[in-house]
This record gives C-alpha cells, sequence and structure tokens, in this order.
C-alpha cells in the first residue's frame, strides 16, 4: 500500500476513548482541497481532519508541508477549492465574520502593523466581538483583558507602544488580544516564533491551562516536535500537503514518521515519557 493511500486510510479513521467511543471534534474539515489564488496548484489536499473538542491538537511538519494554509482554511481566511469546514457543527461559511470571532480567536503569522498603539489598547481589540459599535468598555470586558494579560505574562509592558517591543514581547502582546477574545477555540500560527526557551514554555503552559481550566478548544501548529509531543493530546503530522498521520503524539511520533517527515534519523523513546533523540540529518531524496 502507498503512503498517500495508507494517508487516506488514516485520515477516514475516528480518533475513540479509552471506551471505544468515537471523540467529538470541535473542528472537522471534509474532502478539503486547498489552494491560493495566484496559483493553481494544489497545496493541501486532506480527505478529513478532527480538531478535538477540549482538547489540544498540535500540527506538525517540515516547512511548505501545508500547516498553516490548513489553519487558513480552518479559520475562514482561505476559502476551500473543495470541501467545507464545520464548527461545532456549523458551516463556516454561515457566520459573519463578528459571530464567528466570539466562536474562535486566532493569532496568524500575518499580524497587521499597528506599531504606535499601546499594548492594553491592542489587547482591548480583543473585545470587539462582544461589543455593539457604540457600546462602550464593560467590567466584563476588563476582567477579560487583565486576565489575558496576566496569563500572558506582560503586566510590566502594558502601557508601552507595541513598535517599541522586540519581537518576543509583540508576539505575547498578540497571544494576549487573542486570548482577550475569551473563544472556546483558539487556532494559532507558530505562537512560540521569536520567544526565547522560557516564554515558550511559558506560552505553552499558558494554552495548557486554558485547556485544562476552561475546556477551551487549541489547534496549534509547532515546530518543535518534542514540545508538541509533550504539550498536545493530539497530533497531526503534514507532509508534502498531505496528512502523514493523526492521533495520541505516543502513536504518530515514531522513528519511521520523523525519517519519512522531518528526513531526521533519531531514536524515539517512550519511557518513562515521550522523547525525541535526534541522531543526523538524512539525505534529501528530492534532489
Amino acid at each position: 500500500m502507498s503512503r498517500t493511500q495508507q494517508s487516506a486510510d488514516r485520515e477516514q479513521e475516528r480518533i475513540t476513548d479509552d471506551n471505544g467511543v468515537a471523540v467529538e471534534s470541535a473542528l472537522v474539515g471534509d474532502d478539503l482541497e486547498l489552494s491560493y489564488p495566484t496559483s493553481e496548484e494544489t497545496i493541501v489536499d486532506c480527505a478529513r481532519l478532527d480538531i478535538p473538542e477540549e482538547a489540544v491538537t498540535a500540527l506538525v511538519g517540515p516547512n511548505g508541508s501545508g500547516k498553516s494554509t490548513l489553519l487558513k482554511a480552518l479559520s475562514n481566511h482561505l476559502t476551500p477549492d473543495t470541501g467545507n469546514v464545520q464548527i461545532h457543527g456549523e458551516d463556516l461559511d454561515t457566520f459573519s465574520r463578528k459571530e464567528l470571532a466570539r466562536e474562535m480567536g486566532v493569532l496568524s503569522q500575518e499580524n497587521d502593523s499597528l506599531g504606535s498603539i499601546p499594548v492594553e489598547d491592542l489587547i482591548y481589540h480583543g473585545r470587539y466581538p462582544h461589543r455593539g459599535f457604540f457600546d462602550g468598555v464593560t467590567e466584563e470586558d476588563h476582567q477579560a483583558v487583565e486576565r489575558a494579560i496576566e496569563l500572558a505574562g506582560i503586566d510590566h509592558i502594558r502601557d508601552a507602544e507595541l513598535g517599541q517591543l522586540s519581537g518576543g514581547q509583540k508576539q505575547l502582546a498578540w497571544i494576549a488580544m487573542v486570548l482577550a477574545q475569551d473563544t472556546d477555540v483558539l487556532l494559532l500560527d507558530e505562537p512560540t516564533t521569536f520567544l526565547d526557551i522560557h516564554h515558550q514554555f511559558r506560552v505553552l503552559e499558558t494554552i495548557r491551562q486554558l485547556n485544562e481550566e476552561k475546556g477551551v478548544t487549541v489547534a496549534v501548529i509547532l515546530h518543535d516536535i518534542s514540545q508538541a509531543a509533550r504539550f498536545a493530546d493530539y497530533l497531526v503530522a503534514m507532509s508534502d500537503g498531505e496528512l502523514y498521520d493523526w492521533g495520541p503524539p505516543e502513536e504518530v511520533v515514531t522513528e519511521q514518521l520523523l525519517a519519512d517527515v522531518f528526513g531526521v534519523e533519531a531514536t524515539v523513546e517512550y519511557e518513562p515519557e515521550l522523547q525525541v533523540l535526534p541522531k543526523r540529518a538524512l539525505p534529501d531524496r528530492r534532489t
């Protein structure tokens, strides 16, 4: 059986819990073919994608594997050529922009340039889905913003202008804005980019805290598969625009996956916890 056929068969499977009951999904993509208006080439071809309810799902894969393209379709920032995406059983295109923003918070890599805005004002922008055009700031808004600032650990820069911050500080400010949206679903495209190791763990621990305390469903793109395996309940491994495998980390992260998807020879240890021990880069078979 070819890898493509194995991938297609795997995509049709449903994840089940310990009792064999199918896990409910907050987001589902069916028969997705994705491309960009500037190119006729299909970037992602995915028969089915599940983002399980009240769980953390990490999308992993090398650069160019289709992770960000897939996340754009899940967040309604890219219209599929074929197929559709549903959130809680409803098609994304049935929601207005503001309605969807009350259901889903999105952190992309393409943030608008707002250099002169104070950090606290940026975070208050995250509350726009919950207010009418002429409505003032409510106590609920204030509490959501304060909680987001606390979770992101940026109280010390709340009065600074965005343009004065380092790349890592800006990233934390944008993350706080998305957290202030206070949605049940979060989609995050490489939220640890530009962050040192301390702040990377801070962000990932915040994601885990939101999931465990408030039942927030999270889909997050991560480059570090070791971090992804540690913090996520499920992994979606992408390769060349296809879903290579998905499921719990202990089932997905194998030495074969690391070779096929990442081009790395590595040892995978499962006890006392899942660890990836890279050895060397494998020859590029595409050259």
